[in-house]
Formats: C-alpha cells, sequence, structure tokens
C-alpha cells in the first residue's frame, strides 16, 4: 500500500505541474495571436501557431496519460484494500484511497474545463482570423478605399477588441474561480486530516484548542490597541 501511495504522490504532483503550465500556454494563446496579427508577415504567424497548436497537443496527451497512470494506481490500491487480512486498517485505508480519488477527479476536470477554453479560443480566433483575411483580399482585389470601408474596418476591430477583453476577463474570472474552488478543496482535505489527528490523539485536540483561544485573545487585544489609537487620533485631529 506505501508504494501505491508513493506513486500516485509522485502522479499528482507531475499531474499539478503540468495542469500548471497547461493553463499558462492556453491563457496566453489569444494574445499571442492578437499580437501577431500586427504583422505583415504571412509565414511567422502561421510557424507560430503551428508550434503552439502541437504543444497543445503534446501536453494534452502527456496529461491524459498520466490521468490514466494514476487511475491505475487508484485502481490497485482499491484491490489492496479489499484483500484479506487488512480488515483492522481498512477504514484508514479507505479514507487515503477516497482522497486520491477526490484529487483525481479535480485533476480530470481541470484539465478538462481548460482544454474546452482552448479548443473555443482557437475556433474563435480562426473564425475572426478568416472575417479579417476575406476583408482584406476584398479591398486588395477591389480597390476600395473610401470612407465607408475604413469606417467599416475600424468598427469591425472595435467590436473584435471588445469581444477579446470580455473573453479574457471571462477567462480571468472563470480562472480565478477554480483555482479557489481547488484551494477550497485542499484546505477542506487538510482539515479533515487535522481533525482525525485530533480525534486520535487527544493531546492534539487540546494544543489546537489553546492555540485557537490564544488566536481570539491576541485578536481581541489588537483590536482593542487599534480602538484606543483610532480615538487617541480623533482627539488629536479635533484638538
Amino acid at each position: 500500500m506505501f508504494f501505491y501511495r508513493k506513486q500516485a504522490r509522485q502522479l499528482e504532483n507531475e499531474l499539478d505541474l503540468k495542469l500548471v503550465s497547461f493553463s499558462k500556454l492556453c491563457t496566453s494563446y489569444s494574445s499571442s495571436r492578437d499580437g501577431r496579427r500586427g504583422d505583415t508577415s504571412d509565414t511567422t504567424p502561421l510557424l507560430n501557431n503551428s508550434t503552439q497548436d502541437r504543444m497543445f497537443d503534446t501536453m494534452s496527451v502527456e496529461i491524459e496519460q498520466l490521468l490514466a497512470k494514476l487511475t491505475a494506481v487508484n485502481d490497485k490500491m482499491a484491490e489492496y484494500t479489499s484483500t484479506p487480512g487488512t480488515a483492522s486498517l481498512n477504514a484508514a485505508l479507505m479514507h487515503t484511497l477516497q482522497r486520491h480519488r477526490d484529487i483525481l477527479q479535480d485533476y480530470t476536470h481541470e484539465f478538462h474545463k481548460t482544454k474546452g477554453n482552448f479548443l473555443a479560443i482557437r475556433e474563435r480566433e480562426d473564425l475572426l482570423g478568416s472575417v479579417r483575411k476575406d476583408i482584406e483580399t476584398y479591398k486588395s482585389a477591389s480597390g476600395v478605399n473610401n470612407r465607408r470601408t475604413e469606417l467599416f474596418l475600424k468598427e469591425h476591430e472595435h467590436l473584435r477588441n471588445s469581444d477579446r477583453l470580455m473573453d479574457d476577463t471571462i477567462s480571468i474570472a472563470m480562472a480565478t474561480k477554480e483555482n479557489m474552488t481547488f484551494q477550497r478543496g485542499m484546505l477542506k482535505s487538510i482539515q479533515s486530516r487535522v481533525n482525525t489527528l485530533a480525534n486520535r490523539f487527544p493531546a492534539i485536540n487540546n494544543l489546537i484548542q489553546r492555540i485557537n483561544l490564544r488566536k481570539r485573545r491576541d485578536s481581541l487585544i489588537l483590536g482593542g490597541v487599534i480602538g484606543i489609537c483610532t480615538i487617541l487620533l480623533l482627539l488629536y485631529a479635533f484638538h
């Protein structure tokens, strides 16, 4: 069981690093493509887009393989808990197994969410790039340079920038929400483990209660000092 837990922790650490890099790649994809649109060269954007797409495909495969390995390790731990001779340790083993399953579920959800956002951004950027290319081709073919066309292009650019700004804001908000949700899950897991230790060892429970009492006392003292300082400042200000 110890060997399987060690494998699970190693895979979880690798997945955490991969998902952070994967999220950064997906976040920078849209902004990097917008920056390259100002370049008049046709070969450099294509090369860069192709490089980012290859990185996305490679990282997706690597993360999927790590998720599959972690799933297999969790299955092996589940098989171990059902073997004869582990009845006395069954509760602790099931708690550990459930924690690793929760982590696997969180990583799987985060991966599919980030991948879906990336594909949606790439599809939208490809569509906007196609529209822009059609407009530039039409201008080049017809030789139209009048005021109406310029106003149309400016309005299109303004709408595109507004759309990109809204998408970036939504992406930042969603990423913040997911990060806070993940951190809350981790804090719940840590709290559960601390409570388990406290229930098993009364001395630890008493120590935690003393720490909480001292924190409350320090908070009251700090609040009183701040209140006194505020009153003194007000008296000095109106003196």
